[in-house]
């Protein structure tokens, strides 16, 4: 039981990087009903945007300044670069195929995502980069009872969860989120309604990978390391976070992400470290097969 809890820890704590991640793909598909690909790739320019602010104000000892006003920059240059970077994106790669062929603007995300990690590569670093994290936040290891967990990785849930919460209340209490769930179920009758669809979606593709930015702070300040690859991975496995939970819903991607943790790091601790991520995708085909729309998407139906 005790090996259980741990890695139940292990895995919230997994599962709630998978969500933020999650989020994005999914309020992207909620409006658009694309997917973009390239997304993980955006969570990786966050994660080296943020440790290229640490470097800057830790090595530098002449520019030093507080721990956490640097935590607090990397925050703002990570969010706000990531999500201008989706803005880019969406601007110059598809918003001219918007009313394309559905193959035209899938391929174009794969594109994208391929241009960045190779940008990266050759203007950063093709090695890992270190993330001085130990200079930034206390590398506090906490202990209730028999379980353990570090203080970066319940900072990781915490903020994550509050994240996640803040997203649900903007899009469901708020005038501008009503317009975006009017864009999502009809664009044409949205515009219609005076609804600036551009401008939604604009704010769409901002939100949504501003928070894959804070999730590259996150996994930086939890591993203290970023490198080019960082987003594919973990890019197919918040989409399939996505695709369980129900793909287009918010809630169900929240939900989506930390069930996929949690299983991960279950099968990681009971049966194989090398088998965890085959158990993942196992779980993505039995959803899709027994619930195709996801836990908690709701079943296409032809309009009248």
């Amino acid at each position: 039981m005790g090996i259980f809890l741990q890695q139940l820890i292990n895995g919230l704590e997994l599962g709630s990087l998978y969500a933020l991640v999650a989020l994005g793909y999914t309020l992207i598909y909620g409006i658009l009903e694309m997917l973009n690909f390239a997304h993980g790739d955006v969570y990786m320019v966050g994660a080296f945007l943020a440790a290229g602010v640490a470097a800057l104000f830790v090595h530098n000892e002449v520019a030093a300044i507080p721990a956490g006003l640097v935590v607090g920059l990397m925050v703002v240059m990570a969010m706000g670069g990531a999500g201008l970077l989706g803005v880019g994106i969406e601007r110059v790669a598809y918003r001219p195929l918007r009313n394309a062929n559905r193959l035209a603007p899938l391929i174009t995300a794969i594109g994208v995502s391929l241009f960045l990690e190779s940008a990266v590569q050759v203007w950063v670093s093709p090695a890992p980069v270190l993330v001085p994290s130990n200079a930034l936040v206390p590398q506090t290891v906490l202990h209730l009872g028999g379980l353990t967990t570090p203080l970066t990785g319940l900072m990781l849930f915490v903020i994550a969860v509050a994240l996640m919460v803040a997203l649900d209340a903007f899009v469901f209490r708020t005038r501008f989120g009503s317009a975006m769930r009017a864009t999502a179920q009809d664009r044409e009758a949205a515009t219609f309604m005076g609804i600036d669809v551009d401008r939604v979606i604009l704010v769409t593709f901002f939100v949504a990978s501003a928070l894959a930015g804070m999730a590259g702070v996150l996994f930086g300040l939890w591993h203290a390391t970023a490198d080019f690859f960082m987003g594919y991975l973990l890019g197919i496995k918040a989409f399939t976070a996505a695709v369980i939970g129900g793909i287009g819903n918010i809630r169900g991607a929240m939900i989506g992400g930390l069930l996929l943790g949690v299983l991960e790091s279950l099968a990681g601790g009971f049966i194989s470290t090398q088998f965890q991520d085959t158990f993942v995708f196992l779980a993505l085909i039995t959803v899709l097969l027994i619930r195709p729309q996801g836990l908690f998407g709701q079943p296409l139906t032809d309009r009248a």
